[in-house]
């Protein structure tokens, strides 16, 4: 996962600047002063990942990436990396981007069309 992490913080302003291997924790700054970790799940005990931040200035940007951590499904840590980037584009000083959300619509879209065409194909084969 540090790895992972670590090619991350290639394409953000963010640095790993800690990774604790017995907490399963990683750290992560950025200029001016923004900080968080991310707590990691043990493989086989099916926990979600965590996300917090020491510093109050930082913590309530991260209420968007804890609602998707705890919304249904299995993540990765780089969608919860990507989700907490999103979070803090405004204390990074970089422009609000909403594209994902756009692209989860289409991808929504296209995974139901299949969906539709075999319902329509069960009820004229009846």
């Amino acid at each position: 996962l540090a790895e992972a992490a670590e090619r991350w913080c290639a394409r953000t302003p963010f640095q790993l600047i800690a990774a604790e291997e017995t907490e399963r924790r990683m750290d992560f700054y950025a200029e001016p002063g923004v900080s968080f970790y991310v707590l990691c799940p043990e493989a086989a005990c099916g926990d979600n990942f965590h996300v917090w931040s020491e510093s109050e200035d930082c913590l309530p940007f991260l209420q968007l990436a804890q609602d998707y951590i705890s919304s249904c499904g299995k993540k990765t840590l780089h969608e919860i990396l990507e989700k907490v980037f999103k979070s803090f584009r405004p204390l990074l000083g970089l422009p609000d981007v909403d594209d994902d959300a756009f692209e989860e619509y289409n991808a929504d879209v296209e995974e139901e069309e299949p969906e539709a065409d075999h319902q329509q194909m069960g009820v004229s084969q009846q």
